[in-house]
Formats: C-alpha cells, structure tokens, sequence
C-alpha cells in the first residue's frame, strides 16, 4: 500500500495460491489487500497456477466477498507447457478475470493455443525457455507458432526467455526473429 507507483507483482512467484494446502482464509485475504491496492494506486496483481480447477472452485465460494464481481486489477493465468496440459485452459475460462493468460513456460513441445486466443478466453501468452541445469530446448519454431497465434488473435505476446543450460536468455537477450517481443494486454 505504500507503493505511489503503478507496479505489476508476480504474486507468489515461487509458489501457488491454489495449492491444495493454502488455506481459503488466507487467498481471501490476499485477494482483499489486493482489490483494496487497485483503488489508489492501481496495482496489477498476476497470479499463475496450475489448478485452475481450485481457483474455480475457491472462486465460486467465495465471489459473494467481491460484490463488484472479481478485480479487474487481478490478473490469472495458468501454466501450459505442452498440448497434455491445454485442457487447464478450458477451465481458467470458467473464471470471470478481465485478463487470463497461460504461461507456457517451461515450453516443452509445439502448443495449439488457438480454440482459447480467437475465443476471447486469453488475453495474454507468456512463452519461455526451462533453464538451469538439465534444463530441456525449447524449439524457436515453437515459440514462434505461439507468437503467430497471439497475433492471428490480436492477444499480447510476452516472450520471457529462451531458456538454456548456461543462462536463461531473457529480457533484452530473449531475442526471436531480430527483436524482444515483451508486450502487455490492454
């Protein structure tokens, strides 16, 4: 609350809000504080997970504490690493979000994403890299299918890495046919 500066937080970035041991209470809580930060500051708050069932689940018994219906302020994405797990998107569509997005990330095989960006359920797709050691390639072409699919669909593309056993070949190196694709929805 005492950030002046509109700021995008990467909510529990090492974790999951909806990990089965998280307690209700305290995602109702978190999800208090940030509807609260959204009406000075307009903070933007991201929140991945790869149960999107139990965010339906939590939201649907919980949606009579947001009158106003869910944030606008508080985006939610799920994770897509290869087409075996594209089914979770079905079911981030169930949430009334303003922005949804998958992260595709680690990126593990080529993702047919089109059914959600052409329908109106996704509103951003971050792609990137595994890295670190042991870290599995990412084909460029892959990468570069999703980019496709993002624009044929007119949905923001943020490609946050490359990935890699030496370095993750993000940001500025995060390079994908002479330029940095890092946009945003909005």
């Amino acid at each position: 609350m005492r950030w002046k500066k509109l700021r995008y937080v990467f909510v529990n970035s090492m974790s999951d809000m909806f990990h089965p041991d998280i307690p209700p209470e305290f995602v109702l809580k978190t999800f208090s504080v940030m509807r609260e930060s959204s009406s000075e500051y307009g903070h933007i708050f991201q929140i991945l997970t790869k149960r999107p069932g139990l965010a339906v689940k939590w939201w649907q018994e919980h949606q009579d504490d947001f009158p106003d219906g869910w944030p606008d302020n508080i985006w939610i994405g799920t994770s897509v690493e290869s087409q075996k797990y594209a089914i979770r998107v079905k079911v981030l569509a169930r949430l009334p979000a303003a922005i949804r997005f998958v992260s595709a990330e680690p990126l593990l095989d080529r993702l047919d994403l089109t059914p959600w960006l052409t329908d109106g359920t996704l509103q951003w797709l971050i792609v990137g890299g595994e890295s670190g050691p042991g870290a599995r390639p990412m084909s460029l072409d892959w990468a570069r299918d999703l980019r496709d699919q993002a624009a044929d669909a007119g949905v923001a593309f943020f490609l946050k890495q490359l990935g890699g056993k030496n370095g993750k070949r993000s940001g500025a190196n995060a390079i994908l046919d002479g330029r940095t694709w890092q946009e945003y929805p909005g």
